[in-house]
């Protein structure tokens, strides 16, 4: 397992954000279905819980088979949720832990926002500008026909990138910035890839929690 208190140090906080939890921007693009909470928590909530999840989450680095041979993926990742939920993606099969406090604690802050159950969470942390991930879309069977999926970032901003499936000239970009949340749901997973681009600028490193319903 990687040490994350070996990464380096910057202002968990980042830039201020208007607004509070209430205000809701939905994003107009065809054949989606997707939310965006500029400021879902507080300022001194986002650097609590940034430290709080980074310290307490037992990241890992998984591989994918590539040509025959074991590619580390460029992030760092763990699975979170009630007992018996587990999930697999790109051959990469997970168990979840039991919840720590800090993510349940933004669990249950989700479910009664968005009033929509959750058990379970992807945690993803991107330790600098050379972690990424590419193209893809999370519509795993296990999810259900048309999964919600609440993503919540925190740490430095990085740019997500939408694509639609049958016009890939058709695509959208978004800077997450730290407290933020992006709501995906309805036909999106169906219709959309997206992607977390790779950065030549000097960042910090980012949390990205995405918290999904194993049915």
């Amino acid at each position: 397992m990687t040490n994350p208190r070996q990464l380096p140090l910057f202002d968990a906080i980042g830039d201020p954000a208007p607004g509070d939890e209430s205000r809701v921007v939905p994003l107009d693009l065809p054949d989606a279905d997707i939310d965006w909470y500029p400021s879902f928590f507080s300022p001194a909530d986002r650097a609590r819980l940034y430290d709080e999840v980074l310290a307490t989450t037992a990241w890992e680095q998984a591989s994918v088979r590539m040509y025959g041979n074991e590619t580390p993926i460029p992030r760092l990742q763990a699975w979170y949720g009630d007992e018996g939920k587990s999930y697999a993606y790109s051959g990469i099969e997970m168990q979840a832990r039991a919840w720590t406090p800090a993510l349940r604690e933004i669990e249950q802050r989700l479910q009664g926002a968005l009033d929509h159950p959750f058990n379970s969470v992807l945690a993803n942390l991107y330790r600098d500008g050379s972690d990424s991930v590419s193209w893809h879309a999370d519509d795993e069977s296990e999810l259900g026909p048309e999964p919600v999926i609440a993503s919540v970032s925190l740490g430095a901003t990085r740019t997500f990138q939408l694509r639609h499936n049958e016009d890939p000239e058709v695509r959208h970009s978004l800077e997450l910035r730290a407290g933020s949340l992006l709501v995906m749901k309805g036909p999106t997973q169906h219709r959309w890839r997206h992607q977390l681009i790779k950065t030549t600028r000097r960042v910090g490193p980012r949390l990205n929690l995405t918290f999904r319903t194993i049915v």
